[in-house]
């Protein structure tokens, strides 16, 4: 038994993300490393690296069965790639025009899901990695046509037999991994979400709100990846009793999201009436603790630890009390405030519910839908139809596609024109720093050179302090696993370490010395070539499709809103049409927050959108809050009341009227104000919702209320944003 001391920083390490990544890399290249060593053949080493990393790149998460299916395509498609490259390479007519031909078409597969587009993209580095073998090797060496290629694939193999391996013995941790992460996040939202009950006069709501909108962006990306990697374990199989346990804390943590992300009342309202008392203190600590005691649960769930909700759970109490003096003092002014404070109660008490119940996770209700929706493709007819689907120039992959195949036979022609030394890392640049719009162009840009540069410095001053290669060796292996490290989120370091490696490699069979200011060339010419090719070659400014995007989430939400009044009138139930429509919305939100962190990147004309689209995200972001409050109340059937034909009707006429708008400001039309109608949906729905005596009935009244006047300066927003559109 290992000591405590030893131990716990062990279990940390372990809870780290990039760790098992990391360390499959440490084994994969310390392997090679120490091979080249016996066999005293160093001249294997630069090939086998290469390979290692472009298999890393293209690994994908999945069973260990679906990563040994994906790797064995992988390899087919480097040896293809790399015979490819050594029969063509000494016709460069012949090889320029397989070079743009295979980068677009790998680059389309894009389109057809995530797993096509890593082991695509992986593909195409090993071509350009085959390239950089054989010039240093001055070209292909007749009856070795087989030397480059094999090493290629030897050391994408050797990786691929490690992470095959590394899957079937640790194939849940991932999993752990993914979960927790989405249990950090929304604790990071709820924690956002508490500053909006601090009691302040003239306290900027919508900044806080913004906020809000792009940690939302985060919670959905974290949910889609957890959900993305239990379908992938769920399919084909049963399901054992583990994995089924993981399923049901993602559906848990759906819930905590619905209902974090509601909104009951507007928070300036709350703030004036209730100043001097310490109701939103008490929400603002309760939803503080909940927010910590999910950043708790990620680390429990880690570490296989107890969960303690404890604080949380006196936060609860704390709130109720405080809730029940002011409901004692019987004032009639704040009857509707109270009424909605106590549906935020309810709400919250649910979600200590949904926190205290994750230590048995399967109570959940067997006859519940636990149902996951498939994106994946179905057969080569729907692979056929996807890549079609996108064969226009108005598809962004389609254009990325053109763009990135023309920037790398432009290089390739640089390249000849110029002859430099060690011209094909003018490729590879390229390819890592052209990206589909100009915003992650410019950033990926920018951090690829000042990476390489600080590589470059560090490279030469270690293999000028350590002379001796065996410490060269050492210095190479630990740059290698840095790089995969820290690519995810730190790709200036990521570069560094990369460019770091590299030199340390070359050094093994030549002189690194003489690569720095060539790899500090080719980085230059090929980030200049990549960015001219965003900024000339079909460009794909987001500005201009800000108001579709802004269109889409509009009609997400209304698909959203017309589920949860379905719900509303069948009855509560999670089934999978619901969830889909929930997620849609989030989904939709979370991109229209995305594009328009791009379209802050873009030149100026092209930014002029940007404060009327951060607007309107605020805007669609708070009616999302709203609707999902409606969500997380679901009830009984009949909450809408069959009697009540007016409230019914005022609902479907929201619903159509945001969809109305939503079509309006996707075809750049004159969006209508519907502001007399809204405006008296709203009191229609708030004067009926204060005489109504049911509590489900009422919070529905009076949150459709909340929707219609939200919806008056939506409408204002969206037509700012179309009338911008149709100026273009």
């Amino acid at each position: 038994m290992l000591p405590t001391s030893l131990t716990q920083p062990l279990r940390r390490l372990w809870t780290l993300e990039s760790f098992a990544y990391s360390l499959r890399v440490f084994i994969a290249l310390a392997g090679v490393m120490a091979l080249c060593w016996y066999l005293d053949d160093m001249g294997k080493l630069i090939p086998l690296f290469l390979g290692i990393i472009a298999s890393a790149l293209a690994e994908t998460d999945d069973t260990w069965q679906g990563r040994l299916q994906a790797l064995l395509v992988t390899l087919v498609c480097f040896a293809v790639a790399a015979v490819s490259v050594e029969l063509t390479f000494a016709h460069p007519v012949i090889f320029a025009v397989g070079l743009g031909v295979s980068s677009f078409g790998m680059t389309m597969l894009g389109a057809v899901g995530q797993r096509y587009a890593t082991i695509a993209t992986a593909t195409l580095i090993l071509a350009i990695y085959t390239m950089i073998s054989l010039e240093q090797h001055g070209g292909v060496a007749l009856g070795e046509l087989w030397r480059e290629p094999l090493l290629l694939v030897s050391g994408a193999a050797w990786y691929g037999a490690i992470s095959v391996v590394w899957c079937a013995l640790f194939s849940r941790h991932p999993l752990k991994l993914s979960l927790a992460h989405v249990f950090r996040e929304l604790g990071v939202y709820l924690r956002l979400k508490s500053a909006l009950f601090e009691p302040l006069r003239g306290m900027d709501i919508e900044q806080q709100r913004l906020a809000l909108a792009q940690q939302n962006g985060r919670v959905v990306a974290a949910l889609n990846q957890s959900k993305e990697m239990i379908f992938r374990r769920l399919e084909g199989q049963r399901g054992g009793r583990k994995l089924n346990r993981y399923l049901r804390l993602y559906f848990i943590a759906q819930d905590i999201h619905e209902r974090a992300s509601s909104s009951h009342y507007p928070y300036g309202a709350l703030a004036e009436a209730f100043f001097h008392h310490d109701i939103l203190f008490r929400a603002q600590r309760l939803l503080d603790q909940q927010g910590r005691a999910c950043k708790a649960l990620g680390r429990a769930l880690l570490l296989d630890r107890p969960f303690d909700h404890g604080p949380s759970a006196q936060a609860l109490e704390d709130f109720n009390a405080s809730l029940h003096n002011l409901h004692a003092q019987g004032r009639d002014e704040w009857r509707d405030l109270l009424r909605s404070l106590s549906a935020l109660a309810d709400n919250l008490a649910t979600l200590e519910d949904k926190l205290a119940g994750v230590d048995n996770p399967d109570a959940r209700a067997d006859h519940e839908d636990s149902s996951l929706f498939d994106r994946s493709p179905r057969g080569l007819r729907d692979v056929a139809e996807r890549l079609q689907a996108h064969v226009s120039l108005a598809s962004p992959v389609f254009r990325h596609a053109l763009r990135l195949s023309a920037t790398l036979v432009v290089g390739y022609g640089l390249l000849h024109w110029i002859h430099p030394t060690q011209g094909y890392w003018i490729l590879l640049t390229s390819v890592f720093v052209c990206r589909p719009n100009f915003g992650a162009t410019r950033r990926f840009l920018r951090q690829r050179i000042q990476g390489t540069v600080l590589g470059l410095v560090a490279g030469w001053a270690l293999i000028t302090l350590f002379p001796t290669e065996p410490i060269q060796a050492l210095i190479a292996v630990a740059a290698g696993v840095a790089f995969f490290a820290t690519r995810a989120h730190h790709y200036t370091l990521a570069t560094a370490a990369i460019t770091l490696m590299v030199l340390c490699c070359f050094n093994q069979v030549g002189d690194g010395f003489g690569l720095i200011w060539p790899r500090l060339f080719d980085t230059l010419l090929g980030a200049a070539i990549a960015g001219l090719a965003v900024l000339v070659i079909l460009p794909d400014w987001q500005g201009r499709g800000l108001h579709r995007q802004a269109a889409a989430t509009l009609e997400a939400s209304a698909a959203y809103l017309r589920a949860i009044l379905d719900q509303y009138a069948r009855g509560k139930r999670d089934d999978l049409a619901y969830r889909l429509a929930r997620r849609n919305a989030h989904n939709a939100d979370a991109a229209l927050s995305t594009t328009l962190g791009n379209v802050l990147l873009e030149p100026g004309h092209f930014r002029k959108d940007a404060d009327v689209g951060l607007r309107f995200l605020v805007h669609s972001h708070t009616l999302l809050s709203y609707l999902s409050a409606l969500g997380a109340h679901r009830g009984a059937a009949g909450a809408a009341g069959d009697d009540n034909t007016a409230v019914t009707a005022a609902a479907d006429d929201v619903a159509e009227t945001l969809a109305r708008v939503a079509r309006q400001l996707a075809a750049g039309e004159t969006v209508e104000s519907h502001q007399d109608t809204l405006t008296r949906h709203a009191g229609l729905l708030e004067a009926s919702a204060a005489e109504e005596a049911c509590d489900e009935r009422r919070l529905l009244q009076s949150q459709l209320a909340l929707i219609s006047r939200q919806l008056v300066a939506l409408s204002e927003a969206a037509g700012r944003l179309s009338t911008q559109a149709s100026r273009e």
